[in-house]
């Protein structure tokens, strides 16, 4: 696994030249590749989800009913928290000198907080201002990346030098 993750690294250093070199730090970089890769897997699978598994309809589950962009949040959910984590720890910040297990638990605690403002502003865009379900995860994925981001790089990982 950890030669999977060598290799996502190469492919995201190879682009690491030239201008963006000097804006960025490689640290940086490799979090917002790494945030892109999964960022573009969470809108794909809530895209698919809510339109071909959903069928954009509302679940009763009897004590409460769910909308259709709130079900394909949680069903997403979890694919790429672990997705995430995964690319946080090996990608962009594999010189923490936190342990994998303290990593996970405070990475469990920043995506909860990204997971409440996540739906805090899917109810917003969606129900008050009614921009479509899927241009509002994608406006809320990039507003979420940047609290994550001040997260993981001062929490969850913290300590980690490039």
């Amino acid at each position: 696994m950890r030669k999977f993750f060598r290799n996502i690294t190469a492919c995201i250093d190879f682009f690491y030249a030239g201008p963006v070199k000097r804006l960025l730090p490689r640290q940086t970089f490799r979090y917002a590749a790494s945030g892109g890769i999964n960022m573009i897997l969470d809108t794909l699978l809530y895209y698919l989800i809510f339109h071909y598994i959903l069928c954009e309809r509302f679940i009763d589950l009897g004590i409460v009913v769910v909308s259709p962009y709130i079900a394909a949040l949680c069903i997403v959910f979890p694919i790429t928290f672990f997705n995430g984590f995964l690319l946080n720890r090996y990608v962009a910040f594999q010189m923490s000198p936190l342990r994998g297990r303290i990593q996970l638990g405070r990475y469990a605690l920043s995506v909860a907080g990204s997971l409440l403002i996540n739906y805090a502003l899917m109810k917003l865009f969606v129900e008050a201002f009614h921009i479509f379900p899927t241009p509002s995860k994608f406006i809320t994925n990039i507003l979420v990346a940047i609290y994550s981001y001040l997260m993981q790089k001062y929490f969850s990982f913290r300590g980690c030098t490039d």
